[in-house]
């Protein structure tokens, strides 16, 4: 089977959450069908990188989306009903690649990863379509909107409003509709799409992702994730401000280290208080969070799958985070993780898990086998398989009937 894929950041090298799914769904399918990738790079240097996709697919076509361009597109937007977000990832040079494939070649399967990319090919008509949307990305503009202060939170709400109209209407010109949890596949349905649509968890390396065998420092909470990222700006923000002091207060001498590339200068502010530190890009996240005696993810924001979170089950390091967050997680709360309500709770929560080895041990074993039982990709992607086989039959049933 020849698959044309597209996904809205060129997925090499797989290391941040925008580009692991679609690698690991691409590497998969390739190791039976022919897949051509299609997709965008924002700079030079990550179309240089991206190249390293080539040994993992039969071809691939890449468009290039520079800052001053893409953001005249999505000014432009702003009058019309037409969501600015998705003129962002608008390459007139990956539209014509893409027109050009589909007119000279003949494919079996489309699968678009991501809506912000879904109008390339939403005209299509003849071949087998699958749109995973991974997040409901009208929901995260929604959400956004409480965060930011008016006149921007009336803009955030506009752009949240008209996701939510593009999105229904994507799902007519498609086959089948995908999401990463069971939550997104919630609010894709509260949309009242008539199109059919499932869900499937994003996995985790568990070979690379796996518990140290060295000793952890009691004293260390860790935060990852990039900190050029609103949501996890605000978490950081909320946690030094409302709970670490409370911490430190209790066990003075407990750190905190946030580990993640690009640290704003607000995040950087942060590392000149007592106790934290800021490490910027780091050459593996797995070492600091290892020596840490637990994880902390105080998501307010947080939309589908915290890749996150599972890493840090995976190695065997309990996690504390936000309900928001832990919607994104197959795993039970107050068993594979803790999930706080306020600045007390995770307080408590934290220093609990810091003082008590034994429950530290618990939650670090039950994560991690509930990584291994639910979020494998060889599961996930087994299911994968089983969802492209639905498409194909309805299309082809589709076809019969019509015939």
């Amino acid at each position: 089977m020849r698959i044309l894929y597209l996904c809205h950041r060129f997925p090499f090298p797989p290391a941040r959450g925008g580009k692991i799914r679609p690698f690991n769904m691409i590497r998969h399918l390739s190791r039976k069908h022919e897949v051509v990738v299609a997709s965008l790079a924002r700079s030079p240097e990550e179309a240089a990188a991206g190249q390293g996709i080539a040994p993992h697919c039969a071809d691939y076509v890449m468009g290039e989306v520079r800052a001053p361009a893409a953001w005249a597109r999505m000014i432009a937007r702003l009058p019309t009903p037409y969501p600015s977000s998705m003129g962002y990832f608008y390459s007139p040079a990956l539209a014509r690649s893409i027109q050009e494939r589909l007119r000279r070649e003949a494919f079996d399967l489309i699968f678009v990863h991501c809506s912000s990319v879904a109008p390339y090919v939403r005209q299509v008509t003849g071949i087998p379509k699958i749109l995973d949307f991974g997040d409901i990305d009208s929901e995260k503009w929604l959400v956004y909107r409480q965060f930011k202060p008016f006149p921007l939170s009336l803009g955030y709400w506009l752009e949240g409003r008209k996701l939510a109209a593009a999105e229904k209407a994507l799902t007519h010109q498609f086959d089948f509709c995908t999401c990463t949890t069971r939550a997104e596949l919630e609010a894709l349905r509260r949309l009242q799409v008539t199109t059919p649509c499932d869900w499937f968890p994003n996995g985790v390396d568990q070979s690379y992702f796996a518990p140290s065998t060295k000793s952890y420092d009691p004293d260390a909470i860790s935060f990852v994730g990039r900190m050029d990222y609103f949501p996890n700006q605000q978490a950081m923000l909320f946690f030094c401000d409302e709970v670490f002091p409370a911490i430190r207060r209790q066990r003075p001498s407990a750190t905190l280290t946030i580990i993640g590339a690009e640290p704003s200068a607000g995040i950087r502010r942060l590392g000149e208080r007592e106790g934290v530190t800021v490490t910027g890009t780091v050459p593996d996240v797995r070492e600091p969070v290892r020596r840490s005696a637990v994880n902390v993810a105080p998501l307010a924001i947080a939309r589908g799958t915290q890749n996150k979170i599972l890493e840090c089950m995976a190695m065997g390091v309990p996690v504390v985070t936000s309900p928001e967050a832990a919607g994104g997680v197959d795993a039970v709360p107050e068993e594979h993780l803790l999930v706080a309500q306020s600045p007390q709770d995770y307080a408590d929560k934290l220093l609990w898990l810091m003082e008590d080895a034994a429950a530290r041990q618990a939650f670090a074993v039950a994560g991690r086998a509930r990584v291994e039982s639910h979020h494998s990709w060889a599961v996930s992607l087994a299911k994968l398989d089983s969802i492209i086989g639905a498409c194909l039959e309805r299309h082809s049933a589709g076809k019969r009937c019509s015939a």
